[in-house]
């Protein structure tokens, strides 16, 4: 009988390379080993850190309130003639997205935890993002959110240096509604239904716990997803990757300015002295220049995933009518792909300051700068029903580039199977492992790791409603659709290891708002084919509870950063 860790993980996993990695990973002070860590309660006081080797997750916790909304108020808040709606339900979890059905716009501004645990999933810690809930936080001091139910979130990520680990939010206080598609304070579309204007940030943490937060202008009308700092080429910036816009056509200059792929100084000031200016893009794409006839303008950047891999910054697109859902680089040099796919240039840097561009902006929009990695999808989804849905990427070296697809979304149901039968049915829903073609030059598809996930099957959460949902005439249970974001681990034994957390299906009123996964999987890096790897299947390590998502994954920061010592008079985050 193999000894199992919760989760269902078998103790074998640990084996080999992966076990050197857990035991370095706990190299940790014993008192701190000692205590009992779990998420979401005080165990002590002691002096909250970072440990290099572990792992973070990012996870949001709605306030679980009735008041937060009333039945019958008007949505979006403050909406004028013609945009408004009523509530169908009160602010008590999940019930409370079922507003989203009448409501396009809808969610609650919730509050962040970043969750320290082993490679193997034992929670060590956490600390808490500043925020307006805790003690101390009044409306001068800095602080972020996220959108509960907005599933495209809170992605992690290291910095250049490996010192900070980064992600995006809101400048807004817990359980406000509707921010995540409400304009950005300097960049306004009147068309646009939900009438606030709160700034989008990127943030900062390092290993002791301090944040800092630089507000931008960027990803008005929608979310700013994830973000990662560039902190060893020159000034420090922030690639952000994102979707703005949410009115009408033609969007205002400022929309398009603020799209998709975005670069930004890092703000050593606090939030209230901070007064950004126009959204200042890096990087663009257009169908266009794959022949294809032109989209809205700004839509064709609405971008998930990013990473950066040999001095190139990456972009995954996988939502939306326009554009194509695949992955995209910046071209720096402006010779890797004159027909809209390549390859990066050996020679390639990484950018360190805006696309160039004039204003005002032609009726085409901003140049284009950015093409798909060769190999990937083309197929605008203009064209034809999109298959590819990536999110989250990881390059394991040159040659082998791992990327995360999240499924369709689709919640096509069978009672009599209980199975989300669109969800158990994609063949490239999961894990994607992407090898090059030295004599093509192509990046190709060697195969797509799904055993363990269990696509469509729907799984109970302690708390959560069973049954039918009367708003959607489908199951409460969430099942997993696909990943989302992903970080990998290369092991000297030829494998590598990945944690990703997973994406939903479900008959809630948002699938954003239901309880997923965090899971792990080993994949021998010399396997080519399906069969090869078939025996390779998923862990889970930790499943989302009542009233709280998973969103991103990375590891931990290592050094002590630049701001050990508050100088900003900034706050220090809340951890235990």
């Amino acid at each position: 009988m193999k000894t199992r860790l919760s989760g269902g993980m078998p103790l074998r996993f640990l084996s080999g390379s992966l076990a050197l990695l857990a035991a370095a990973a706990i190299a940790v002070p014993s008192s701190l080993i000692a205590q009992r860590f779990g998420f979401g309660h005080r165990d002590d006081h002691r002096p909250f850190q970072f440990y290099p080797g572990n792992l973070v997750v990012s996870r949001t916790v709605y306030d679980n309130r009735a008041s937060n909304v009333t039945v019958g108020e008007q949505l979006p808040p403050n909406c004028t003639s013609g945009n408004c709606t009523s509530a169908i339900a009160d602010g008590k979890y999940p019930y409370v997205f079922n507003n989203d059905t009448v409501d396009a716009n809808f969610g609650i501004t919730s509050r962040i935890f970043l969750d320290q645990m082993t490679p193997w999933g034992w929670p060590l810690g956490t600390v808490e993002v500043p925020n307006s809930e805790m003690r101390g936080i009044s409306t001068d001091r800095d602080q972020l959110v996220g959108s509960f139910s907005s599933k495209s979130e809170l992605e992690l990520h290291q910095s250049t240096d490996g010192r900070y680990l980064t992600f995006m939010g809101y400048v807004a206080a817990v359980n406000q509604l509707d921010v995540s598609n409400s304009n950005t304070p300097g960049v306004v579309d009147p068309t646009d239904p939900v009438p606030g204007a709160y700034y989008r940030a990127a943030a900062t943490v390092d290993r002791l716990g301090h944040f800092t937060f630089t507000e931008t202008n960027a990803y008005s009308g929608n979310n700013g997803r994830s973000v990662m700092l560039n902190n060893t080429t020159g000034n420090p910036v922030f690639y952000g990757s994102g979707n703005a816009g949410n009115g009408s056509n033609p969007q205002p200059q400022g929309i398009l300015l603020g799209a998709g792929a975005q670069i930004f100084d890092m703000v050593d000031q606090r939030e209230n002295k901070q007064a950004p200016g126009q959204p200042t893009p890096v990087g663009s794409f257009s169908v266009t220049q794959l022949g294809d006839k032109a989209d809205k303008l700004g839509k064709d950047d609405n971008f998930r995933g990013i990473t950066i891999f040999n001095n190139v910054v990456y972009f995954t697109k996988g939502s939306g009518g326009n554009g194509v859902n695949t992955v995209y680089f910046v071209d720096t040099t402006g010779k890797s792909c004159p027909n809209g796919t390549g390859l990066p240039s050996t020679s390639a840097t990484l950018p360190t300051t805006p696309l160039s561009y004039t204003l005002p902006l032609p009726s085409t929009g901003l140049p284009n700068n950015m093409c798909i990695l060769a190999g990937f999808p083309t197929l605008s989804n203009k064209n034809g029903n999109p298959v590819n849905f990536p999110f989250g990427l990881w390059f394991a070296d040159a040659n082998t580039l791992y990327v995360a697809d999240e499924g369709d979304g689709t919640t096509a149901y069978d009672a009599t199977s209980n199975t989300y039968t669109n969800a158990a049915g994609q063949t490239l829903a999961g894990l994607e492992k992407w090898v090059f073609d030295l004599s093509s030059k192509t990046w190709k598809l060697a195969y797509t790791l799904q055993n363990g996930l269990e696509l469509g099957t729907p799984y109970t959460v302690h708390g959560y409603p069973t049954g039918t949902n009367s708003a959607t005439n489908l199951p409460w249970s969430p099942a997993t659709d696909g990943l989302r974001n992903i970080v990998g681990k290369v092991n000297s034994d030829g494998t590598v290891t990945i944690w990703a957390v997973t994406s939903t299906v479900s008959g809630g009123g948002d699938t954003g708002a239901d309880p997923d996964k965090l899971v792990v999987i080993t994949d021998k890096m010399a396997n080519t084919s399906a069969s090869t790897a078939a025996g390779e299947r998923f862990f889970t390590l930790r499943t989302a509870r009542f009233g709280e998502v998973l969103r991103g994954v990375a590891f931990a920061p290592a050094g002590d950063g630049d701001h050990d010592r508050d100088d900003r008079g900034g706050y220090k985050g809340q951890g235990w």
